[in-house]
């Protein structure tokens, strides 16, 4: 049987409960489906599960985004340092915004991006730098951090594929001055539809995203704009499903995690196969997708598939080589990391409901390929 890459039954044991919150939420009398009382519990939920200031749910991570970057005050002839690698949004939000992505090169192994290239990319126009975590790896927020402190510049961790990610006993989202999460259904809290949150230990920005996502009412009067918004407010059924879930994200993560550490432990001797693993260890770690290196992508892909086992190519162009970003990018510029992630990256399954067998049946097809099962 094909091992799926997006399992289709990822909500099957949880069918019932969301069956039931559907007609919860749909029947109550005060007939709230956005920001009623089960978003403010799951709000409060994350809050005390991070130990932040402030947790303000929104429509989608990409939305989270945009309603920090607005709270800070990006805007035009603002510069932002975002990583060459990674998804969409890192640019769009900025540019949406009116100011220009500057674009980062990435670490060639963990495909997070380089602090030495983020400063050495500020310039007097540089208001924010957004690192970004990817696939199993965190970015090294430490030196993030250092960085934003030592040039006064805001800080926002994109850790939109990070929950339940801890470094240095600090969890994600709570590096930067803000960060996010995503609730798109394959992400380690996924949910029924979109939907993310912001994550701050600062207040005075968590009031200011709270009036954003909700066309700039502070939520006491309605109909009193306070600033220029937007609609980015949270869907009370997916509120009550995500509390639903929340009990159990733990071992879930722990299941995405054992799998991971069985990965790498199996794919550690084929660096000198052409097929590198990520770096071992849970320091720092997401478990969200376990992607490979191989200059060989196609032929691992082309091996996979033969033996039922679907695979996905993540960013297939660094993100100033997408038609919608180039021109923000100098023609000469180069981004040699970013370019080789492009070029060969390739993530395998990871999800919790992953057997035994079908994990062994998937490590041993990459071991075979990278010319003998000498791991097993």
């Amino acid at each position: 049987m094909t091992i799926p890459f997006f399992p289709p039954d990822v909500f099957e044991d949880d069918r019932e409960a969301l069956l039931e919150t559907v007609h919860e939420v749909g029947t109550a009398p005060a007939q709230r489906f956005i920001l009623g009382e089960h978003t403010a519990r799951l709000e409060d939920a994350l809050r005390a599960w991070l130990g932040a200031a402030d947790v303000v749910a929104c429509g989608s991570g990409t939305t989270a985004l945009t309603l920090v970057l607005t709270a800070m005050g990006i805007g035009a002839e603002d510069e932002v340092v975002i990583p060459a690698f990674g998804c969409a949004p890192l640019a769009s939000t900025v540019v949406n915004l009116g100011a220009t992505p500057v674009f980062a090169d990435v670490d060639p192994w963990t495909m997070v991006a380089d602090p030495e290239q983020i400063e050495s990319l500020i310039t007097p126009r540089t208001r924010a730098i957004m690192p970004a975590h990817v696939f199993s790896v965190m970015a090294d927020m430490p030196r993030m951090r250092q960085i934003a402190e030592r040039h006064r510049l805001r800080l926002l961790e994109d850790s939109a594929v990070a929950q339940g990610a801890v470094l240095d006993n600090h969890p994600a989202g709570r590096w930067g001055e803000a960060g996010v999460f995503s609730f798109v259904q394959v992400k380690t809290f996924g949910t029924a539809g979109e939907g993310g949150v912001v994550v701050t230990d600062d207040p005075a920005l968590g009031g200011t995203v709270r009036m954003l996502r909700n066309h700039g009412q502070d939520g006491q009067r309605r109909f009193l704009h306070h600033c220029i918004g937007t609609n980015s407010r949270f869907d009370e059924i997916l509120a009550a499903f995500q509390l639903h879930r929340l009990p159990g994200l733990a071992d879930r993560l722990e299941r995405r995690a054992r799998i991971a550490d069985y990965y790498t432990e199996r794919f550690a001797p084929l660096a000198k196969h052409s097929v590198t693993a990520p770096p071992p260890g849970r320091n720092g770690r997401c478990f969200y997708v376990y992607s490979l290196l191989s200059e060989r992508r196609e032929e691992l892909q082309q091996q996979l598939a033969a033996r039922g086992i679907e695979s996905h190519v993540y960013y297939p162009l660094p993100l100033p080589r997408q038609p919608a970003f180039e021109g923000f990018a100098a023609p000469d510029q180069t981004w040699p990391h970013a370019e080789y992630a492009s070029r060969c990256t390739l993530a395998i399954p990871l999800y919790p409901h992953l057997t035994d067998a079908q994990v062994e049946r998937i490590a041993d097809t990459v071991c075979d390929f990278a010319g003998g099962n000498e791991s097993r």
